[in-house]
């Protein structure tokens, strides 16, 4: 095991705190300040802007500049939306817009966090281990952090509504000074010499690869389907399933639970059913999770255990992703590929949380299970048809002849 992915994992932690503790609170203090549906939207809205916006020119940095260094500017912007967070709760300066600005500023530095990770580990584990090595990323990302944070939010809310930003301006400040230890490659000098030319590379690639562009295209409809259901679960689970701030965080907790599991297991279903197979069933689990959420009474028990098996089935389809872009992608595009799949796929969750804010609005909270499995069920046809054994395999025989 090389020091480079033991620092890279430890700098994960560290700002996956600070990021998750951001992202459960925000949400929360919104619901606290507006309960219409619409407005308490334009958080999620807003704050996945920078996945269409910023996505690409990200995806330059990355390829261009140092990539530790990319990622402490991530982290320096991290800590200071969090730290104007706990001002404001101080001050009581705390509304709607301030919210929604750092919402935006949050993910900005998500976009550049998670575009360089990705792009830094095919730089520290070797290929065969890329699967396992995603799998941890997520878990520690996705799952041991968010596992404890959302909980952990919800008690430290009850101290005030900035006490969570203290913490992660302090988990944040951890982050910058981990990163000081790693080393990374240094830049590819741009044969184009213009921003516009690196960002058409990366887009052509990811376009002009088959099996990446039906990824992008699954992954796109499902995370419509994911915002339009997340920026509307703090209302389902206050008003449908009568949660406070801790069972809220708790809820969280069950689906970061889900990862944990699954990550154990992920590597080897991947070994054995081959890269194919374990994409296709992961999308059928969406589905029947999703649908469930429709068809089940909102109790709070059923609810939890569905978010704990929708999560563990989506660590499945995301470390077969991640991992299919960082085979089949050359070194010197990477970063441009990795955050033009964000732009392509994540580009929908601005779209998914407004429209599941005007389908609450307008046909209740519950009907936005209904329109979200609709559209993964789009997802799903998209991976069975693009997705095939032959396609992995043809893919991988053009990356052993590059």
């Amino acid at each position: 095991m090389s020091r480079g992915w033991v620092r890279l994992q430890a700098v994960v932690v560290s700002g996956s705190v600070a990021e998750g503790l951001m992202l459960s609170v925000l949400p929360w203090i919104a619901a606290t300040i507006t309960s219409d549906p619409r407005q308490l939207s334009l958080v999620n809205v807003v704050g996945q802007a920078p996945w269409l916006v910023f996505s690409l020119f990200a995806g330059v940095l990355i390829d261009r500049v140092r990539r530790s260094t990319v990622l402490t500017w991530a982290y320096a912007v991290q800590g200071c939306a969090a730290l104007a967070l706990a001002v404001a709760g101080v001050t009581d300066a705390l509304s709607l817009p301030l919210l929604v600005v750092l919402a935006f500023v949050v993910t900005s530095a998500q976009v550049l966090g998670d575009g360089t990770t990705g792009a830094l580990v095919p730089e520290v584990v070797e290929p065969g281990r890329l699967p396992a090595a995603n799998t941890r990323l997520m878990l520690i990302d996705r799952g041991v952090v968010q596992f404890v944070v959302p909980p952990a939010a919800g008690f430290l809310v009850a101290f005030g509504l900035g006490t969570p930003a203290w913490v992660a301006v302090a988990a944040a400040l951890v982050a910058l000074a981990l990163v000081r230890g790693l080393r990374s490659a240094r830049s590819t000098p741009s044969t184009t010499k213009h921003p516009l030319r690196d960002i058409g590379e990366g887009l052509k690639f990811l376009v002009g690869t088959r099996l990446l562009l039906s990824i992008t295209v699954a992954v796109a409809l499902g995370s419509f389907a994911a915002s339009a259901t997340m920026s509307m679960f703090v209302l389902y689970a206050r008003d449908l399933l009568g949660l406070g701030a801790v069972g809220y965080g708790v809820m969280q907790a069950a689906m970061a639970a889900g990862w944990v599991a699954s990550s154990f297991v992920v590597a080897r279903v991947v070994d054995r059913l081959g890269y194919a197979w374990s994409m296709r069933l992961a999308q059928v689990g969406m589905v029947v999770t999703i649908a469930l959420f429709v068809l089940l009474p909102p109790w709070a028990w059923a609810i939890g255990a569905l978010m704990f098996a929708q999560s563990a089935t989506v660590i499945v389809w995301n470390v077969c992703s991640q991992s299919s872009r960082q085979r089949f992608t050359p070194p010197a595009l990477l970063g441009r590929v990795l955050t033009s799949h964000r732009a392509l796929a994540w580009g929908l969750t601005p779209l998914g949380a407004l429209a599941g804010g005007f389908v609450a609005a307008g046909f209740g909270v519950r009907a936005v299970w209904v329109m979200a499995t609709v559209v993964q069920v789009g997802a799903l046809i998209t991976a069975w048809r693009g997705l095939s054994p032959r396609a992995f395999r043809e893919a991988e025989l053009v990356a052993a002849g590059r």
